[in-house]
């Protein structure tokens, strides 16, 4: 089937869907063919060839979701996706991974209220192996599916909503609003992760049952998008898919509105959260539903950007908070319109809640203008390039729609169904469904702050473990089984040999130079009509004064606040009808600008980049606004252990108070010293073409970039920036356990390492390759023994990073908090081992897997980007990766031990773990690093 379609005004509508816009006179067409065929067993199969590069990616949207699961089986959906990737009848245990990444491939899955979709993006000559491995966990893996193996993943499952909910601020907000918004027994009632207890009594049996109602051809859809020859891939479709049987008919379910019949309020006193937040959310309808188009343009009118009246009352006016998030979340069955709102430190809810009214009432007496709805339309259409940038979105948005809309096809209807939203509409689903009308609010208050709560709030019910008693699913003693094969028509235990590995070409680098000294690099890629470019000034956090570090940071928000001839809005507005995005922020070496647009309007969007750079307005109001933001959401990171180890390893590695080890958006006493005059200072004495590098890709030449660019350089007046040299703390000498308290803490983040020092980009570059099968991929080391053998995280990972000022090794995970003082041990004896030397087998798997993984290396504009901000960063020759692929296949056992040994020593390393102090520091003692020191980092 081919399609073609104008570009026309169309909106996303919910995660993952791809959609069409134009807003101009000037449409292009679009040519998105596909085939759509289905296998006598009712699976859908849908193709669609893109040879632009030699890879190749698969996605199975099966249609089950936690919206299938029963009261007291929650969460089965998302534990049963877990069971997918651990072994079926034809491919071994944790090969799926294995497999996939040794082909130079990536893979993945997730579950959602509706759907779990699972994907596979591969080099072309991988393509029959993925389809080999997708169709045996269809139809060829639940007899694998062991008690063992079970609980395995049922540890890893309650880690996951320990590190994902339990053990983070707000984490139990949703829960709250999905069981008071909809009904009990309704498919929303809970959350996709589950309760703790379901997740630990569920059994295998019930996992088996789930799999012979829901894993079906019948129920799913299988894309495969790139470069393939369609003939060949039929044939291997069939041969791998079509004999799996076909079960009962799984019948759609049909929408299931909900209505308030009053309004719900809940409070929550937080143990994690350090300032307050407001949720206020309505019913709606379900995706598709003629008024879900119409309620998405409501929330982006009502909250979205400096017009929008929530921002303006509460965020400009009142100060009660730095930002609103208002959006309609459509799903199959409902929907829901939610307003959310983080506010400052020491806010009241009550005052946050009587400012959403007020806004309410500004909407209404202001309307909607038909800006208002060109500016929501305008920049879809650089979103859906940007979208379909890939295979593997291409291959979502196809099997999402096929799914869900019953045809791949029905973009076409999901733009008539936009095109023909109108104000009125707007402002008839406000009316209907928010004006007035009952809601489910929480109040979500830091613990012992009562005070700030809305008003007439009942506790909410939560189910909360403690530190010390936690849900631990008893270990498994059984004997190993013989797996019984399902009878298949060819041998399924033969693995299908690969193609030969397809032929890279790299991209061409081009050079260039501006006036004022500005660099040029470019990439021409003229797949899709985008140019994306960014503007790199040295200096960034480097040039803050120690005192008042973070100056760098607050100067580039400043920078988006408007100009000297546009005020924020006016700014704002400019950039929206352009369908551009623009955005300025500071690194710890660099200031970096970037842009995103329709190649057409590349001209337009670097007047704009121009504007914002070199005219700013320095608005008093909207410094004091960015300052308050600043703060604010550092004392937000106060409640994120993740960010307490970052904070503390910093400290430990780079020397408390130095400007290395402080972040650059500062700390709250730095933040509060900055002036406006600090700003003005920085910026005067700071940025400059001198030290600016232009990198652009996408649809545009060398000539068009050197005529667009001048205007800019030429305009730009150059200053002699000095840059301070930094002496770093010597490198720790023996190992120690530092612990950070987060009292009542589920989980214990632990983060190890220190610093490194690599002799130069390509010595950096080959100490990566020897952590990769530590810690590098899902099946290193670290990850495999903590998640796969022990249950005790949802992931470990290690790894080198490297600036131009100085380079760490870590190593982390967070971990069931019984088990902190076993995770660290288990840390500390890998990395000895590892660095003892690994198995031919391991260091072919590693270079098989970074080598082969250069074909996905290519595709999109952010992948080319990266290539010319390493070369610009680290000033690499154009061929760094020719090179840095002659050090991989060189590499022998005898260099990566020498790697390892030279770089990993876990015996001169910090230790740091954010955890529950009382129950933690007395284990670790036994770790034999002497007795841990309790630090704190605010």
């Amino acid at each position: 089937m081919k399609i073609k379609v104008n570009y026309l005004p169309v909106i996303m509508l919910s995660l993952g869907f791809l959609f069409l816009n134009s807003c101009n006179s000037n449409k292009e067409t679009l040519s998105l063919e596909f085939e759509k065929y289905t296998l006598d067993n009712g699976l859908d199969v849908i193709l669609h060839q893109d040879t632009s590069d030699p890879i190749v990616a698969l996605a199975i949207q099966y249609h089950v979701g936690s919206n299938r699961e029963k009261p007291g089986k929650t969460g089965f959906a998302h534990l049963f996706e877990h069971m997918m990737f651990q072994e079926s009848e034809n491919v071994g245990q944790d090969q799926f991974f294995k497999k996939i990444q040794e082909a130079g491939g990536t893979l993945n899955g997730g579950t959602g209220y509706d759907g779990t979709v699972y994907f596979e993006v591969v080099p072309k000559n991988a393509a029959e192996m993925v389809l080999w491995m997708e169709s045996d966990r269809m139809g060829y893996m639940i007899n694998t599916v062991t008690r063992g193996a079970f609980a395995n993943q049922q540890d890893v499952v309650l880690n996951e909503k320990r590190q994902v909910v339990d053990n983070n601020p707000f984490g139990h907000n949703n829960y709250v609003i999905h069981k008071n918004l909809f009904p009990e027994g309704h498919p929303y009632n809970w959350q996709i992760i589950g309760e703790m207890e379901d997740l630990f009594n569920a059994t295998v049996e019930d996992v088996k049952a789930f799999h012979q109602e829901f894993y079906l051809p019948n129920n799913a859809t299988l894309v495969v998008a790139g470069d393939f020859e369609p003939a060949v891939i039929k044939e291997q479709i069939q041969k791998y898919f079509g004999e799996i049987p076909s079960g009962e008919k799984v019948t759609d379910m049909d929408p299931v509105p909900v209505t308030l019949e009053k309004t719900k309020r809940l409070y929550h006193e937080d143990d994690f959260a350090k300032t307050p937040l407001l949720t206020m959310v309505w019913p709606t309808v379900e995706q598709y539903h003629p008024d879900a188009y119409a309620l998405d343009f409501l929330a982006r009118i009502i909250g979205n950007g400096k017009k929008a009246p929530l921002y303006k009352v509460l965020v400009k006016e009142k100060k009660l908070t730095s930002r609103v998030s208002t959006y309609n979340y459509a799903m199959e069955l409902a929907g829901r319109f939610t307003i959310s709102v983080p506010a400052n430190a020491g806010t009241s809810l009550a005052e946050v809640e009587k400012a959403v009214f007020e806004a309410f009432d500004r909407f209404e007496e202001e309307g909607i203008t038909e800006t208002d709805l060109e500016k929501i339309k305008a920049g879809l259409e650089t979103d859906f390039y940007n979208g379909i940038s890939s295979v593997l979105g291409k291959s979502f948005q196809l099997a999402q729609y096929n799914e869900y809309a019953g045809d791949p096809g029905f973009i076409t209807q999901d733009i008539e169904n936009i095109k023909a939203v109108t104000i009125e509409d707007v402002q008839r689903v406000y009316d209907t469904y928010i004006r007035k009308k009952p809601f489910v609010l929480t109040s979500f208050v830091p613990e012992g702050q009562m005070d700030l709560s809305a008003e007439n709030c009942e506790k909410a019910v939560i189910v909360e473990e403690s530190a010390e008693n936690v849900f631990k699913v008893a270990e498994v003693d059984e004997e190993e089984e013989e797996i019984k094969k399902t009878p298949s028509s060819f041998d399924r235990s033969v693995e299908p040999e690969p193609g030969p590995d397809p032929v890279l070409t790299a991209p061409e680098v081009w050079k260039s130079s501006l006036p004022n000294n500005i660099k040029v690099l470019g990439i021409e890629h003229n797949e899709l009509p985008l140019s994306q470019f960014t503007i790199h000034i040295r200096g960034g956090h480097l040039l803050d004064p120690v005192e008042k570090s973070g100056v760098a940071s607050l100067l580039t928000t400043m920078m988006m606040e408007g100009t000297a001839h546009k005020t924020p809005e006016e700014l704002e507005e400019a950039i929206d009808l352009l369908g551009a995005s623009i955005s300025v922020y500071a690194g710890l070496e660099s200031i970096t600008i970037n842009a995103n647009c329709l190649s057409r309007n590349l001209e337009k969007t670097t007047a704009l980049v121009q504007e914002i750079l070199l005219e700013p307005r320095w608005d008093p109001e909207e410094f004091e606004i960015a300052k308050m933001k600043t703060i604010n959401n550092l004392k937000r990171n106060a409640a994120n252990p993740n960010y307490l180890a970052y904070i503390a390893f910093n400290n430990l590695t780079l020397g408390e108070g130095s400007l290395l080890a402080t972040p650059t958006s500062g700390t709250v006493e730095t933040v509060e010293s900055i002036t406006l005059d600090d700003l003005k200072s920085y910026y005067q004495h700071n940025i400059s073409p001198n030290i600016a590098t232009l990198m652009i890709v996408g649809d545009v030449d060398k000539a068009e970039t050197e005529n667009t660019f001048r205007g800019l350089a030429e305009a730009w007046e150059p200053v002699d920036v000095s840059f301070p040299e930094f002496n770093v703390p010597a490198e720790n000498p023996e190992s120690k356990i530092y612990v950070v308290d987060f009292p009542g803490a589920k989980q214990s983040v632990i983060q190890i390492g220190n610093r490194y020092n690599p002799e130069d980009h390509f010595d950096h570059y080959a100490a990566t390759v020897a952590n990769y099968k530590l810690g590098g991929a899902f099946n290193g080391v670290l990850n495999i023994i903590l998640r796969e053998e022990k249950g005790f995280t949802y992931g470990a990972r290690s790894g080198f990073s490297l600036n131009n000022t100085y380079g760490t090794f870590t190593a982390s995970s967070s971990v069931r908090s019984d088990a902190t003082l076993e995770s660290v041990e288990i840390f500390r004896d890998e990395m000895a081992r590892y660095r003892e030397g690994i198995s031919e087998e391991d260091l072919e798997f590693t270079k098989n897997a970074l080598l082969k993984s250069n074909a996905r290396e290519y595709e999109t504009l952010w992948a080319l980007q990266g290539i010319l901000q390493q070369i610009n960063s680290y000033d690499l020759p154009e061929d760094f990766i020719a090179r840095e692929q002659e050090i991989l296949r060189s590499m022998t056992l005898e260099d990566h031990k020498a790697l390892c040994q030279k770089y990993i020593d876990p015996q001169k390393m910090f230790y740091v773990v954010v955890g529950d102090a009382a129950s933690q520091i007395e284990p670790l003692k036994k770790a034999g690093f002497g007795k841990p020191e309790l630090i704190t980092v605010y």
